[in-house]
């Protein structure tokens, strides 16, 4: 896949963005734990940066997803992953579904100040319990006239205690548990939301994240997105563009992490030569280069396949584990030739090395991709498929 002069455009415009709104801000966003996500989100809701692959008629630019991935890439020389993500949250794991499948009116209240950036989004599908495991989630809305009632929990929930609604993945009906749940948009200040409270993580500071409790929670039935019982489905066809963001939203870090590295080892003397000189360093950190063109290789054969209307899971699986164990290696490799500064909380790599942990554990850990890529190759166990 080529980008083209128009990708291209998009990408100087969302690099300046980043140079100029997110990077020196970073590190008081880091210290303070959290970022103003209303502020940032309407500045990007402006530039159209929130709807880039959303509908026209609903506030977006109607463009296909290879756009998309152009402004996940760019996105990504943002020095703050926790940034990131909370944007990839925004546009590519609370919205999707409320896109394809809501209904006009639905897409009206939520989707169209979510893609202004008026309003704020986060993802309920993790539990106490059920991370990993999404058919494993308690969370039930049961129907009362013509309104659910909602009662259960999120955990790590990121945006979660800034965000003005929730895409909340909840059990509607008794139906064996890939059939018997529906997508839900709610309201957070709806009476029975509770922010339980604002999680303490060793990485990814300056992204909020909560444990939300629903206690009878009353939203309308017209609040689901699609039909009653398909929210598994719809929530495992959001997770393709979450691993695809996943994956693509750590490319130009890396980069810019190998060649700060680079820079660095340049100048660092160790036995009256550089320490870039020593073989053993300058060809790690060329193998660690050429593992960022192969990531950056899948993920561009997962949006072609994507773009063109394909079941992407497999790719987009292969994608983010490759993502985790590429970020963790070169974050670990590179931290390494800094000797004692690498130690230090104010070089950037210590940032990569505490934020990217993260990349093999959320949006399924690197043992589900394992076993999502070894169902589609025909070799998991019949027991492990069911």
């Amino acid at each position: 896949m080529l980008y083209t002069e128009q990708h291209q455009q998009m990408m100087h415009s969302v690099t300046k963005f980043v140079e100029t709104e997110i990077n020196p801000h970073v590190q008081e966003w880091d210290d303070a734990g959290i970022f103003p996500a209303h502020d940032l989100f309407k500045k990007m809701g402006d530039h159209g940066f929130l709807g880039i692959n959303k509908p026209e008629e609903f506030g977006g630019l109607g463009l296909d997803y290879t756009y998309q991935l152009a402004f996940c890439e760019a996105i990504s020389a943002a020095r703050s992953p926790s940034v990131v993500m909370a944007i990839g949250v925004q546009t590519d794991m609370a919205t999707p579904a409320l896109s394809k499948h809501g209904s006009d009116e639905l897409r009206r209240e939520f989707l169209v100040p979510s893609i202004a950036g008026d309003r704020v989004a986060c993802i309920g599908v993790s539990e106490v319990g059920a991370g990993s495991d999404v058919a494993s989630i308690k969370t039930r809305a049961r129907k009362d006239g013509d309104d659910y009632i909602i009662d259960g929990g999120k955990m790590w929930i990121t945006n979660g205690t800034q965000a003005d609604w929730i895409c909340l993945l909840a059990n509607t009906g008794d139906s064996p548990s890939h059939r018997n749940k529906s997508l839900i948009c709610v309201p957070m200040k709806t009476p029975g939301v509770t922010i339980a409270r604002k999680l303490d993580k060793m990485g990814m500071r300056a992204s909020d994240t909560a444990q939300i409790h629903f206690e009878g929670v009353r939203v309308p039935q017209r609040n689901r997105i699609g039909d009653e019982g398909m929210g598994f489905v719809y929530q495992m066809q959001q997770f393709q563009e979450e691993r695809i963001w996943g994956s693509a939203s750590s490319l130009r870090l890396l980069e810019s992490t190998i060649a700060d590295t680079i820079a660095y080892t340049r100048e660092r003397k160790i036995f009256g030569k550089p320490v870039l000189d020593n073989q053993v360093v300058h060809f790690k950190l060329a193998e660690l280069q050429t593992k960022v063109e192969l990531l950056r290789s899948i993920i561009y054969r997962a949006v072609e396949g994507y773009v063109a209307g394909e079941d992407m899971t497999h790719l987009a699986s292969m994608a983010k584990l490759c993502a985790g164990r590429f970020t963790r290696e070169i974050a670990d490799g590179c931290l390494q030739y800094w000797g004692g500064m690498g130690f230090m909380n104010e070089t950037e790599v210590t940032r990569l090395y505490r934020d990217g942990r993260l990349t093999s554990i959320g949006g399924g850990a690197d043992e589900v991709m394992l076993g999502i890529i070894a169902k589609g190759m025909g070799i998991l166990p019949p027991r492990a498929a069911s």
